[in-house]
């Protein structure tokens, strides 16, 4: 698969602060990729870097096969972008703001109609495409910003953020939205957020910054492995001491822990799953929900915070 970015050893120094620290990654076209992290850790300046707003201090970065220093004007064209400020002039109707930003990236008029209807229609804001933005939810707005930073149909498109700020609802509608769209229009995503869940629904890779260094990157399955995740959840009664004390000194549980009447137990190679099981009944416990589970996203992600900062 052709990668969308490729960056290497790229490096990006503030004074006495290391922003980005000799930071090396591959971005394949075509898939919705995490860009996961704390504040501070260099997600935004690693955007800035990519889209030739700044220009790095060391390292090389190519996007969408241009170079970040020779040819910033070449990624700008061919990218989208939907930062922290969404873009939106709230004084003009829905329609206007996308038919100014058609007209900034000079769209013949009936391309820029026939796309500013797809678009909008797709969000489900067509109806309401005379209203002021200003009077628009917030939920409504975001879905506007990313028909923006779609409208002159980028191969990437960079998101920071997108559901901050929004209820649930408003979040999930959103999430589905822009799913869609995305798969349709065939472009690659490059998406930053503290929301874990939602990364974990939407994202095909993920990478995880801390400190300016790559800590981890790989689908989100490929992380779980990392940390060992594969767990089976026991609940039930009569889970005594004595059984976790056999049940520790079984070859594929590397670890477990009770709480409440929940017996977590994680697993490794190829366990006997059965046998565990078995175990238990045996053991005189009474067994009233048996299931193989992993770890969340967010327990992976927490997991290699708390690795770095050893």
């Amino acid at each position: 698969m052709v990668e969308a970015i490729q960056t290497e050893g790229l490096t990006k120094v503030y004074g006495p602060t290391t922003a980005l620290d000799d930071f090396t990654m591959r971005v394949p076209s075509g898939i919705v990729f995490g860009f996961l992290g704390p504040n501070g850790a260099g997600k935004t300046t690693t955007i800035r870097l990519l889209l030739g707003l700044v220009e790095p201090t060391s390292g090389d970065a190519a996007v969408l096969g241009y170079d970040v220093r020779k040819e910033p004007h070449m990624i700008r064209g061919l990218s989208g972008a939907l930062l922290e400020h969404n873009g939106l002039y709230e004084r003009l109707s829905a329609e206007d703001n996308l038919e100014f930003y058609g007209r900034v990236w000079r769209m013949p008029r009936s391309d820029r109609r026939t796309r500013i209807r797809e678009l909008m229609e797709h969000m489900g804001l067509w109806e309401r495409r005379g209203d002021i933005v200003a009077s628009w939810s917030r939920g409504m707005k975001q879905k506007l910003a990313i028909s923006r930073a779609l409208l002159h149909g980028p191969e990437l498109v960079f998101m920071d953020e997108p559901t901050a700020g929004l209820d649930p609802i408003a979040a999930v509608s959103l999430r589905r939205d822009l799913t869609s769209l995305v798969k349709k229009e065939s472009v690659t995503v490059f998406l930053t957020t503290h929301n874990l869940d939602e990364a974990e629904k939407i994202c095909d890779e993920v990478a995880v910054i801390n400190r300016g260094r790559l800590v981890a990157k790989g689908s989100v399955e490929e992380l779980r492995r990392m940390k060992g995740a594969d767990r089976l959840i026991v609940k039930g009664r009569n889970i005594g001491d004595d059984l976790l004390s056999r049940l520790r000194e079984r070859e594929e549980v590397s670890d477990l822990y009770l709480k409440d009447s929940t017996l977590v137990m994680e697993l490794r190679g190829k366990p006997d799953v059965s046998g565990l099981v078995n175990m238990i009944i045996g053991s005189g416990s009474r067994v009233e929900e048996v299931r193989r589970d992993s770890a969340s996203l967010e327990e992976v992600f927490l997991g290699l915070m708390e690795d770095d900062r050893c």
